[in-house]
């Protein structure tokens, strides 16, 4: 059995868009019964609220439970803040209709990230966890969390096993994984029949060329991505980017100096991080 990777839009979007994968999905992540009025992809909201261009991988809605589902696909972390963004704006998003302050919809917004966690650039932590989940409840000075709110904002990383991971999370992460580091003899838990339903979605007997044809655009597009930034970092500057790093100066500086996108000294100011905690460690 071979299956497309899941790191790939195309085949991300057609596994879990299935109404049937959707709904098995929610239930064993979220934990709820869900009735998606449909299911949508490239989502955004009219007209657009704040200055941002948000548009959600997938977004689905159960009227009937005031239930609001939305998931995203991305091979890169940058900053959590992106995601919050997303997930308050959901719901922001529902003021325009309501007459006073109150929030009818429960939004729950699930990140799925295909890359491995960078340094977070405020903390300068390395996180290494599988499942995160923020709530907006607040908590009392005894560390008593008080549900005043439902809605969650959880994030998915297949690339850090943990064995403690229950086992509603496990099949949809090792899904995942499998997918995109074993696809040709993935080991995956098809007794789960959400998991079941997506192998078959995206094994190779049922990718038509024009998705096949679709994907490799989209990988391409990536690529292209990727060899950009690379070919952005003349070395002369990066060593001049990193000198400065290391004296302390902040990132605005440093580009000033340097002509370098801020995108690009971060990614700069990580490995020359990493670097000098490698040469303590020795």
């Amino acid at each position: 059995m071979s299956i497309a990777r899941l790191d790939n839009e195309v085949f991300f979007k057609k596994a879990f868009t299935d109404e049937i994968v959707f709904k098995a999905f929610v239930k064993d992540i979220v934990g709820i019964d869900v009735q998606p009025d449909k299911i949508e992809t490239e989502k955004a909201f009219q007209p657009k609220l704040g200055n941002i261009n948000f548009k959600y991988d997938i977004f689905a809605e159960d009227s009937k439970k005031r239930v609001v589902i939305e998931i995203q696909k991305v091979e890169y972390d940058h900053n959590f803040d992106r995601f919050l963004h997303y997930h308050l704006q959901a719901i922001s998003e529902q003021q325009r209709s309501s007459e006073d302050y109150s929030v009818d919809k429960t939004v729950y917004t699930i990140v799925v990230m295909t890359a491995p966690y960078k340094i977070n650039e405020k903390t300068r932590e390395f996180y290494r966890d599988e499942v995160l989940i923020s709530t907006l409840n607040p908590k009392n000075l005894k560390g008593v969390e008080r549900r005043i709110f439902n809605h969650e904002l959880i994030y998915l990383n297949p690339n850090y096993k943990d064995e403690d991971t229950p086992q509603n999370y496990r099949d949809w992460l090792d899904l995942i994984y499998e997918s995109i580091h074993n696809p040709e003899n993935p080991k995956i838990n098809t007794q789960n029949e959400g998991v079941k339903r997506a192998v078959e979605i995206v094994s190779y007997e049922n990718i038509n060329p024009y998705e096949w044809e679709e994907s490799k655009q989209e990988a391409g597009r990536r690529k292209v991505i990727k060899l950009e930034r690379e070919e952005g970092r003349d070395e002369a500057k990066v060593e001049i980017a990193q000198n400065a790093i290391l004296q302390g100066l902040d990132d605005n500086f440093i580009a000033l100096i340097t002509g370098l996108s801020l995108e690009v000294i971060r990614e700069i100011r990580v490995e020359t991080d990493n670097e000098s905690r490698n040469v303590k460690t020795i």
